[in-house]
């Protein structure tokens, strides 16, 4: 989110010099900032980490979508900078949306630019809790997007058990994914087991 910022900034607002303290500590534009709170000397313990909640602030947006039409989600965050509240109202006044925020309203979580068919910053890490049977609604958004279905996905609610893969050039059926936990048991060489394909990894797909 933070680089998605500084590029529109750079771009739609002509701001050539936005950067972020970290890269640039002497930018005339600073668009993402050391959060107040942090410790430049004592690194250690001095991060934002860990699980935290994010209350979104547009209930028609993608993200609250891909979400199940959720009004916040617990995400897991590891960072010391972030997006400058001093530029939000310039950023959001040019077509940027902070759709997502932290309790206090102050710090931004989830952005998106709405005319785009796909834009979507997060100040949190998705990754740390997205896994290959259950990826991250997310990830899923931005896959969705380049197979042409995100308007399918959102239109469900971020439930993914009836996409249809076609235009992702796999089977004119819905995709199963199923993911099997560690351990002898589900070990499987490639093949098929009971009609359902495996690629050796534990990851399994079935066309219905």
């Amino acid at each position: 989110m933070q680089i998605a910022v500084i590029e529109f900034a750079r771009s739609v607002l002509d701001l050539q010099n936005a950067n972020s303290t970290e890269f640039d500590p002497e930018t005339r534009s600073p668009c993402v900032i050391f959060m107040p709170e942090g410790s430049k000397t004592h690194m250690g313990g001095t991060m934002r980490l860990g699980s935290r909640r994010t209350y979104f602030q547009v209930t028609d947006c993608k993200s609250a979508k891909l979400y199940g039409n959720a009004s916040f989600v617990d995400e897991r965050h590891r960072h010391r900078y972030e997006v400058n509240p001093d530029v939000i109202a310039e950023l959001e006044n040019a077509g940027l949306s902070f759709v997502g925020k932290d309790e206090s309203g102050h710090r931004m979580e989830i952005v998106e630019l709405p005319s785009h068919p796909y834009f979507v910053g997060v100040q949190f890490h998705p990754e740390f809790k997205s896994r290959p049977g259950k990826p991250s609604a997310l990830f899923l958004g931005l896959i969705a997007a380049a197979c042409g279905q995100l308007d399918t996905v959102l239109q469900k609610s971020g439930l993914v058990n009836k996409l249809a893969t076609k235009k992702c050039g796999m089977s004119n059926g819905p995709l199963v994914v199923k993911a099997h936990q560690n351990g002898n048991a589900n070990k499987s060489a490639k093949g098929s087991l009971n009609g359902v394909h495996t690629n050796g990894n534990g990851v399994y797909s079935k066309s219905d």
